[in-house]
């Protein structure tokens, strides 16, 4: 998805200029008076190697609803709401006048991520005007020259954190696609014989033995006009114990099917369930970012069926907290109970998967993790945590911008992360933090 950029400000600041200057053609007009544009106008921006939908917007002005300078502060309002990012703008010779800080306070509310931007510094000229510009709370304010290319680097490694680097790019979804449904376990769980009850007819071999199935099978299958492919893999044992040189093939196989589908069910013995190796499949499946279902099967020969789904859900999480929250569903694959609630399961954390949390919640929300619990000090300075954002889904993947963070310990993050998973509703499916601290393309070849 290709992030959307905002650039606000009063009048006569140069937003039109920079905004000419990142879309590469003089599509905005320019002029010494204020009050120029008028209408929101967007345009594809390209800075370095990064690429982004821009939206240059008319100055902020303090006016009335109806009047003409209302309805411009309306739109401009109106750019804030679609944005991902915010560049506000500010002229570094004239430096924070009044009126910059009623704007620069509705901005800060908006919740979006804020990049300020001290124009007109060309030459050094400005600096005082910029380093004046702290005073807004927008953080560290960036100078350059729109009108004449000053200063893009820093504006590049100010944005870059906002846009997924090489191979996180979001996969698109096909609506008609047919959702790719594996179901793993150890050896002898039943996940042939649940296959074959959910397709209704004996598709698979089955049968006492172990180890029957071999080869990863596809099945197409329509539950309620929703195409699904279902893939029987190989039980999965622990490699020690896995000596044939064919059961090694299938469980290659087993473990490229997991990494090929969206949603992977660990079916479980109901009679001896959370075994060491189901474990190990469970951090497997979480390690691929495939979205995960717990089926416990065999249920029918369960006694006191009531107390040990209880105790068995809040087992599962305690033991998995990689993938918390995610569905324990009671079944019988013999029986053909529980196949209903198993789908509706599947679709629920697939839906999950797919999720995206908007910029304004997450910074939202991040503002208030941080209060709650600051981040430590590292030789004594506290690293700073300046905001976050959602780069892709399938899984969910946030990037956390900010200095020192090659130093926040795993217990904080580990922190964070189960604070987004609470907060935003995300349980049974990885999520992924990337830290990130800024790289300049600039200056390749330097020194």
């Amino acid at each position: 998805m290709t992030p959307t950029v905002a650039i606000v400000g009063r009048p006569n600041v140069g937003k039109s200029t920079l905004f000419n200057r990142l879309v590469g053609k003089k599509l905005a007009l320019v002029d010494d008076r204020p009050g120029v544009t008028r209408d929101r106008r967007e345009g594809d921006a390209r800075l370095g190697d990064l690429e982004f939908r821009i939206i240059d917007t008319a100055g902020l002005e303090e006016a009335t609803e109806e009047s003409l300078l209302g309805r411009m502060r309306a739109q401009t309002e109106a750019a804030i709401g679609d944005a991902d990012v915010i560049l506000f703008v500010i002229d570094a010779r004239v430096g924070i006048l009044p009126a910059d800080r009623p704007f620069a306070e509705m901005v800060r509310r908006s919740g979006k991520p804020v990049i300020l931007i001290a124009n007109k510094a060309e030459g050094g000229a400005g600096m005082a005007g910029a380093y004046e510009a702290f005073s807004l709370g927008l953080g560290d304010p960036v100078p350059l020259s729109a009108e004449h290319g000053e200063g893009m680097a820093d504006l590049f490694e100010s944005l870059m954190p906002f846009f997924p680097e090489p191979g996180e790019e979001e996969e698109e979804e096909d609506p008609n696609k047919p959702l790719q449904v594996a179901i793993v376990g150890r050896p002898n769980a039943g996940k042939s014989t649940l296959i074959n009850r959910m397709v209704g007819e004996d598709r698979l071999l089955t049968g006492p033995e172990a180890g029957i199935t071999r080869d990863s099978i596809s099945i197409d299958w329509d539950w309620r006009g929703r195409a699904i492919k279902l893939f029987d893999t190989a039980g999965l044992r622990k490699r020690a114990r896995v000596e044939d040189k064919l059961e090694k093939l299938s469980v290659a196989d087993a473990l490229r099917a997991v990494r090929f589908a969206e949603v992977v069910v660990i079916l479980l013995d109901a009679t001896i369930p959370f075994e060491k190796q189901d474990l190990s499949i469970v951090d497997l499946v979480e390690q691929e970012g495939r979205a995960l279902v717990i089926g416990l099967n065999k249920w029918d020969l369960v006694a006191d069926q009531p107390n040990l789904l209880k105790d068995l859900r809040e087992k599962a999480t305690r033991l998995l907290p990689q993938v918390k929250g995610a569905p324990v569903v009671p079944l019988s694959g013999l029986a053909g109970s529980g196949i209903d609630p198993l789908m509706k399961a599947i679709l629920q954390v697939y839906e999950t998967w797919n999720r995206r949390v908007s910029t304004a919640r997450i910074n939202q929300w991040l503002s208030e993790a941080l209060e709650a619990n600051p981040p430590p000090a590292v030789s004594g300075r506290r690293i700073k945590i300046r905001y976050m954002t959602q780069i892709k889904s399938r899984p969910p993947t946030f990037a956390l911008f900010g200095n020192q963070l090659d130093a926040l310990p795993k217990s904080y993050s580990r922190y964070l992360v189960n604070s987004l998973r609470e907060s935003f509703e995300l349980p049974g499916v990885p999520i992924r933090m990337l830290l990130r601290m800024g790289k300049n393309p600039f200056d390749k070849g330097r020194g």
